[in-house]
């Protein structure tokens, strides 16, 4: 069974400049590149697409011969309102922690 960590934290940035629907769809707002710390497979972009703060990454599993975990996380302002409260919520696609487990 293997293992993949990586940041959040570049999410979380671009989810604080509080985007509007005056940006283009799919428009690229930042991307993450691969590093010695995170298990990133290849760069990739947070972009504004279909109205959120969307991020596409594939994960390369650590300690394991091979594998790799494709996956998708969404930004939902549920309330439209303040900063983090319990109204908004991360979804992830598929279901997961910051620590990956995967064969």
């Amino acid at each position: 069974m293997g293992d993949a960590e990586f940041d959040f934290t570049p999410f979380l940035e671009v989810v604080r400049m509080h985007l509007n629907s005056n940006i283009l769809n799919n428009m690229i707002i930042t991307t993450v590149k691969p590093t010695r710390t995170n298990c990133l497979a290849e760069e990739n972009y947070i972009t504004w697409t279909d109205g959120r703060v969307v991020q596409n990454m594939v994960l390369r599993l650590r300690n394991v011969e091979s594998g790799e975990i494709e996956n998708k996380f969404s930004w939902i302002d549920v309330t439209g309102g303040g900063d983090f409260d319990c109204y908004r919520a991360i979804l992830l696609t598929p279901p997961l922690t910051m620590v990956l487990y995967g064969t």
